[in-house]
């Protein structure tokens, strides 16, 4: 979901954990980011069944990124991509941490 106006738009995440980043794009053959998410602003990440999921074009497919900045409304096309997307953004933030420790 967008961060300004808040409609549903289809991205193009890519998570590189040399840069700690999960950056994201209008489609797969674009070269300009729409914006990135840092590690290290990730405080959570987390199933969201009860805050927007209703707004969702697929509520039971959608999760919550928790930046210090704002919250990222997610929906996965799948429930394997969705568990497989959250796991590794949390082990993408929580590496950050250890890496800081």
């Amino acid at each position: 979901m967008g961060g300004k106006i808040k409609t549903w738009k289809k991205r193009w995440f890519v998570f590189d954990q040399n840069r700690r980043t999960l950056t994201y794009y209008a489609d797969k053959h674009e070269t300009k980011m729409k914006g990135v998410i840092y590690f290290q602003a990730i405080e959570e990440v987390y199933y969201d069944h009860l805050k927007n999921a209703h707004k969702s074009p697929n509520p039971s497919l959608t999760f919550s990124v928790k930046t210090h900045d704002r919250v990222y409304y997610m929906v996965a096309p799948s429930p394997e991509a969705m568990r497989i997307w959250m796991d590794v953004i949390v082990t993408g933030a929580e590496g950050h941490m250890h890496f800081m420790v």
